[in-house]
């Protein structure tokens, strides 16, 4: 069928409405729209054929139904070229709508203005959701505008061909659907508040959010809180468990630190052991389970109970050597048969993970009593010699070992510092309130290891108290971002001990 084609308008914010419309019929669209927004084009100029001159029935029930009408929907969800689909149009003299133009009534502004219930759920759009998800549906055949702010691109791509862009129906696609289950939360809240109600409903939060309760946890961190995993809607489990008892809260926190150390050394054979989300035990081997002897060597007391990662598939001989020790969960890329056999029969209990190679979430979620923070999750960019200066003589052949070690820092809990040498931690300093018992503990664990050690500190020294504690136990290097008032004072006492110091390398805090 040779048609002209519609463009439905149905808009609250007129923003930028007028120019768009005129655009339209000169590109050969006729405009269709609801009354207020059909008075709004008529002011511009435009003609404009109102959506009850179409369908024959008349705005009614106060202005709640005007767009609801198979004619309306049939226009937006017919697929065009599909012959049933337009024998249908034919039948029932159903125009082509090809681009809808809509966004919703205000829910929020008139929630937080304090209107009552009933302003309230007058305000609760019905048909304006309806046409965002029909045209996101037919994305392929229809245009949706829901957002201003793409007009101009919008213009743009009529100016050319006289549509969108198939890449900007997608997006705007996209959008709709953020947009509406983002509008239904909004009304959840909105009437909730309204209705008092006093006992919300256990996982509210989560039900509003499109988020899916994947697994129930037997309690929280500790037994009086309850707690479960949650992801978001058609995300799988970002690991798979090949046996042992089901992952707890707990587990799940630490193993979070075990895969981002994994992501950290991914380059080399290294094994990460953590405790209550602090690395205990970082190092690199000529296989799995050298990296993780020299690994449980750094704090052996502390490793005892905690979670165990490598970035290369556990063998046979890596298992054997895991099973004279406890842990609650250890992670590979991959695990041998003959691998999880041995630790199946000596530690039944032992979870043993496979991590797949997917994130549930980009952004790092924290819930606070001052709300929910919010920030990207990226790992922190490694640091380059270019990137940073040297203080002192430079030592380039314990370059790898300062950037280990700036990556140990980059995993443990702030304040922190680690002491590495030929690829392994000696000594992990973290969650310290001040930097200077950072760097006792860490020393106080290396012992005479030390001497020849280099240092890392996940932000700069505020005081030259850290380097020279590092210097009197014969640290050979160090490495820390700077941005210190006191960074001359830090690099003059450096160089009067004979520390090279190395200032460059991100800020790398974990609260």
């Amino acid at each position: 069928m040779n048609e002209r084609p519609y463009a439905l308008m149905s808009v609250h914010d007129k923003t930028g409405l007028g120019p768009l419309a005129t655009l339209l019929v000169r590109c050969g669209y006729g405009l269709l729209s609801s009354s207020g927004t059909a008075r709004f084009l008529r002011e511009q100029g435009l003609e404009v054929t109102e959506v009850e001159d179409l369908t024959g029935l008349p705005s009614i029930l106060g202005g709640r139904v005007k767009t609801l009408h198979p004619v309306v929907a049939g226009g937006i969800l017919a697929r065009r070229g599909n012959a049933s689909d337009d024998a249908d149009r034919q039948a029932h003299r159903i125009p082509r709508i090809d681009l809808v133009v809509c966004n919703l009534y205000p829910f929020e502004e008139t929630a937080k203005s304090g209107a009552d219930l009933d302003a309230l759920i007058e305000q609760i759009d019905i048909g304006g959701v309806t046409l965002l998800r029909a045209a996101a549906k037919n994305y392929r055949h229809v245009g949706l505008l829901l957002d201003p702010a793409d007009y101009d691109e919008a213009m743009r791509d009529l100016e050319v061909s006289g549509e969108l862009s198939l890449a900007l129906r997608g997006r705007t696609a996209l959008k709709a659907f953020e947009r509406t289950a983002a509008y239904d939360a909004l009304i959840r809240e909105g009437l909730s508040r309204a209705l008092g109600d006093p006992e919300r409903e256990e996982d509210a939060l989560f039900r509003v959010l499109p988020l899916r309760r994947a697994q129930a946890l037997r309690y929280g961190e500790n037994p009086h809180q309850q707690a479960a995993l949650w992801l978001p809607p058609l995300a799988e489990a970002p690991f798979e468990v090949l046996s042992g008892k089901e992952l707890s809260y707990n587990n799940l926190l630490d193993l979070d630190t075990v895969l981002r150390g994994a992501a950290l050394y991914q380059e080399a054979c290294a094994c990460v052991i953590v405790k209550h989300t602090t690395p205990c035990g970082i190092a690199s081997g000529s296989d799995p389970e050298e990296a993780f002897r020299r690994a449980l060597a750094c704090d052996p007391v502390s490793a005892f109970g905690g979670i165990v990662s490598f970035t290369r598939p556990l063998d046979g001989k890596a298992a054997r050597a895991l099973g004279e020790h406890f842990f609650e969960v250890v992670a590979a890329p991959a695990v041998a048969p003959e691998a999880l056999e041995t630790l199946t029969a000596r530690r039944p209990n032992l979870r043993v993970v496979v991590p797949r190679a997917v994130r549930p979430f980009r952004e790092r979620l924290t819930s606070t009593w001052c709300g929910l923070l919010v920030q990207d999750d990226a790992l922190p960019p490694l640091p380059t010699p270019e990137d940073g200066t040297w203080r002192g003589a430079p030592r380039r052949d314990l370059w790898s070992d300062l950037v280990f070690a700036w990556k140990a820092a980059a995993l443990a809990k702030s304040n922190a510092v680690a002491l590495v040498k030929d690829g392994a931690t000696l000594g992990i300093g973290c969650g310290f309130p001040n930097r200077v018992d950072a760097v006792r503990h860490a020393l106080e664990q290396a012992g005479e290891s030390a001497r020849g050690a280099v240092m890392a500190s996940d932000a700069f020294f505020p005081f030259p108290d850290s380097v020279e504690l590092a210097a009197a136990a014969g640290v050979a290097a160090v490495m820390h971002p700077g941005g210190s008032v006191k960074d001359e004072d830090v690099a003059r006492t450096a160089q009067e001990r004979g520390v090279t110091l190395f200032v460059g390398g991100g800020r790398t805090f974990r609260h």
